[in-house]
């Protein structure tokens, strides 16, 4: 490794979910798919990660099950428990926050169907109760079926989507900042709780939103919570250069992956700040054993029990578009546009120009990587693809997406986690305790 290589160590964050991340993990024997409800079963699972000495456990949301697929929930409630059963995901990082100690601690919260007060407030309030470990996932949703669950019959536009994540993260940052450093006083003496001249207004002024301010939380530990984002659209880009201080994104192959990170770190540039302030996250799903053999031998078992249908579910929800429409057994037709995640389906269509699948076999295939990168080997194997991404600038650190849970995560932090360490890739200890500090984030 060059020197420059040296100074940076590789950021891994757990994308969690409770039975994993294979769309019929909940049917393996080894998961645990009804301890969802289950508090003792997260402090194991983060506890877990935090042993692992790894950045962040990051928990995604969408605001109900997915029907989009034949205007039916039959195939999510039938095959996927994640997308059938969950619960509050900012809600959830806050009992984790008081189970653990040092790991950051990230959920999804859309702009989509809330108001930035309430955003501010929450995740300020999140801040503060974990010493400094709150990330925000912002996301601008992606289905119709999320809007008739707000009063509405259909999303906003992709643009307008985007204009008001825009407007909705302004505000949010303007009530952070209405709190200076110090001007909580808490002086009893003199009487003063605290320094009015230090507390601010935040009069924010947009075409979706108005928002007076100040907020009643003080500034939190981190100044502001670390904003992540994954959006890989022309417009998620934009946004994400502008606002995004991690950034989440399928990349299936090293050569996108590149592609992307020299893209987002160029546009990060381009908007006044240091690339060196946008960590590029891809999502990988590790299936690692002691051997290649026995690896490949866990995907085929996981592989066996998948629904096609449940892919198809899971696709049909992300593009907002409904693919019951068409034949199983015959290739997808080209899609021109979609409402929902324009980015996934730009990487389906990619994939089938050279690989004619069925739709069938789309599901099947969609249910197990929903075109994240797979790594599938010994420990040294999927070490090599994590040193070979990111010293060869396609990445900054991964999502894990474990495939079954507990098994694949308790399998990486005993096997890859001291072989990335051997390489000097990762930490060995904690060196900080707020989440900025681990992803080497300046505080605001």
């Amino acid at each position: 490794m060059s020197s420059s290589t040296a100074q940076r160590i590789i950021h891994l964050g757990v994308f969690l979910d409770v039975s994993g991340h294979y769309a019929s993990a909940w049917r393996h024997p080894s998961t645990q798919a009804g301890r969802f409800l289950d508090l003792s079963y997260y402090k194991q699972l983060a506890g877990l990660a935090e042993q692992g000495k790894l950045d962040m456990v990051f928990l995604s949301d969408r605001y109900g099950i997915p029907d989009v697929y034949g205007n039916r929930f039959d195939a999510t409630v039938r095959s996927i428990s994640s997308s059938s059963a969950k619960l509050d995901p900012v809600t959830l990082i806050t009992a984790i926050a008081a189970i653990t100690e040092r790991i950051g601690i990230a959920a999804t919260s859309s702009t989509s169907f809330t108001e930035p007060f309430l955003t501010a407030r929450q995740f300020a309030t999140i801040d503060h109760l974990s010493g400094g470990r709150a990330g925000w996932n912002v996301v601008t949703s992606t289905s119709d079926n999320e809007a008739r669950n707000f009063s509405r019959d259909r999303l906003l536009d992709h643009e307008a989507r985007y204009e008001r994540a825009q407007e909705f993260i302004e505000a949010v940052t303007g009530l952070w900042d209405s709190w200076e450093d110090g001007a909580l006083l808490l002086d009893k003496a003199g009487g003063v709780f605290a320094d009015a001249a230090k507390i601010h207004y935040a009069h924010y002024q947009g075409n979706y939103f108005q928002v007076r301010g100040p907020l009643d939380v003080p500034r939190s530990p981190q100044g502001r919570p670390v904003i992540i984002q994954a959006g890989s659209s022309e417009a998620g880009r934009d946004f994400a250069a502008r606002f995004a201080e991690v950034i989440f994104t399928a990349q299936p192959t090293l050569q996108s992956a590149q592609s992307f990170y020299a893209d987002m770190k160029r546009r990060a540039a381009a908007k006044g700040r240091s690339p060196e302030q946008v960590k590029i996250m891809p999502g990988v799903m590790p299936i690692v054993a002691e051997s290649e053999a026995e690896a490949r031998k866990i995907e085929a078992s996981l592989s066996e029990l998948v629904d096609p249908l449940a892919g198809l579910a899971l696709l049909s929800d992300q593009i907002n578009y409904d693919l019951s429409v068409h034949p199983l057994d015959e290739p997808l037709p080209e899609l021109q546009t979609v409402t929902g995640m324009q980015s996934r389906l730009q990487l389906v269509s990619k994939m089938l120009q050279t690989e004619r699948l069925t739709l069938r076999e789309l599901g099947r295939f969609y249910a197990g990587s929903r075109m994240h990168r797979k790594a599938v080997g010994s420990p040294e194997q999927v070490a090599d693809f994590m040193e070979e991404w990111f010293t060869g600038g396609a990445c900054d650190g991964f999502n894990l997406m474990f495939p079954i849970v507990p098994d694949s995560m308790e399998q990486f932090i005993r096997l890859v986690v001291p072989e990335l360490q051997r390489r000097g890739l990762f930490r060995t200890e904690y060196t900080g305790r707020t989440l900025r500090e681990h992803l080497g984030l300046p505080r605001p």
